[in-house]
C-alpha cells in the first residue's frame, strides 16, 4: 500500500500538479495512500483555477498540504 508509486492523474499533465504529487507523496508516504494524495492535489488545483499562473505551483502544493494535514488530524 505505501510502496505504490505516486499516481499521476489520468490525463492531467499540469507540471504544478505532477510536482506537488511527487513531493507530497514523499512527505506523507507513511500516512496517506498515493491515490488520496493525487486526488487532493488535483482538487486543490481545480479550486485554485483563478489564481495567477506564476504562483500556481506554490499555491497548489500549500493548499494540498494543508488539506492533507487537516485530514490526518481528524
Amino acid at each position: 500500500m505505501f510502496n505504490e508509486p505516486p499516481a499521476e492523474p489520468a490525463g492531467h499533465h499540469d507540471p504544478a500538479v505532477v510536482a506537488a504529487i511527487a513531493r507530497l507523496s514523499a512527505e506523507f508516504a507513511e500516512n496517506v495512500r498515493p491515490a488520496v494524495i493525487s486526488r487532493v492535489v488535483v482538487g486543490s488545483r481545480r479550486d485554485l483555477s483563478g489564481a495567477p499562473v506564476p504562483a500556481m505551483p506554490e499555491f497548489v502544493e500549500r493548499l494540498a498540504r494543508q488539506r492533507l494535514l487537516q485530514s490526518a488530524a481528524r
